[in-house]
């Protein structure tokens, strides 16, 4: 035979007829052993609990620790303030300030609700501009818009008040009283500074609340 004499070949085939024989005992001595170990365990296991008894189920009812309640969103009846009961406020601009820095929030609105105002979830249906008004007429304007706001269900709007730029000492006067007038109004939920591409900060996206709308249709909790 090539590569070596029948005998060399037999011998070789005997060789590795004995290895599958001495690895098939390794296995077999390997799997008794892990078997007596199971049965040793499930023994102890066994005698360890002889005698245990079940416990009984508690007839006491345990207290709960209660749910804090919802926080309520703030009631309106609908009703508009008039003008002359709207307070300027303080003289200094920019009293709205803290986290949101501009951004207000009523009380009991989430504050994801001022994230999905900044992306424009709730697009404007109207738009007030206030550019060239007086204080008062300014104030008489905002109440009126947000009346047939009111009127035509609408749910988001933006009020235009301007930068400053043209006012004495470029001193941006209705932006700070826009914001403390919105502020008081009930019917005002929350507001952000507009985009870029809608006035940015001479301007307000206003979220407005429906009369008796369904949580699932306000957009809020």
């Amino acid at each position: 035979m090539p590569g070596g004499s029948p005998r060399e070949a037999l011998a070789e085939i005997r060789e590795r007829l004995a290895a599958q024989r001495r690895s098939a005992e390794v296995a077999a001595r390997r799997k008794t052993e892990s078997d007596a170990l199971a049965r040793r365990d499930s023994g102890l296991f066994r005698t360890a609990i002889d005698g245990a008894v079940p416990l009984v189920a508690p007839t006491r009812v345990l207290p709960r620790t209660a749910r804090p309640a919802p926080m309520p969103l703030a009631r309106s009846d609908g009703v508009l303030p008039a003008p002359t009961a709207l307070s300027d406020g303080p003289d200094e601009p920019d009293a709205l300030t803290g986290s949101e820095g501009a951004a207000f929030a009523r009380a009991g609105v989430a504050i994801h609700i001022l994230r999905r105002l900044r992306r424009s979830d709730w697009p404007a249906q109207a738009t007030l501009d206030l550019h060239g008004m007086t204080r008062d007429q300014a104030r008489s304007a905002l109440v009126e818009f947000l009346g047939r706001a009111a009127v035509n269900a609408n749910r988001c709007v933006r009020v235009v008040h301007g930068k400053g730029i043209g006012s004495l000492n470029q001193t941006p006067v209705l932006k700070s009283l826009v914001r403390r007038w919105l502020e008081q109004m009930g019917q005002v939920l929350a507001f952000v500074p507009a985009r870029a591409e809608d006035g940015g900060t001479g301007a307000l996206i206003v979220l407005l609340r429906q009369s008796g709308a369904r949580p699932n249709e306000t957009g809020t909790p």
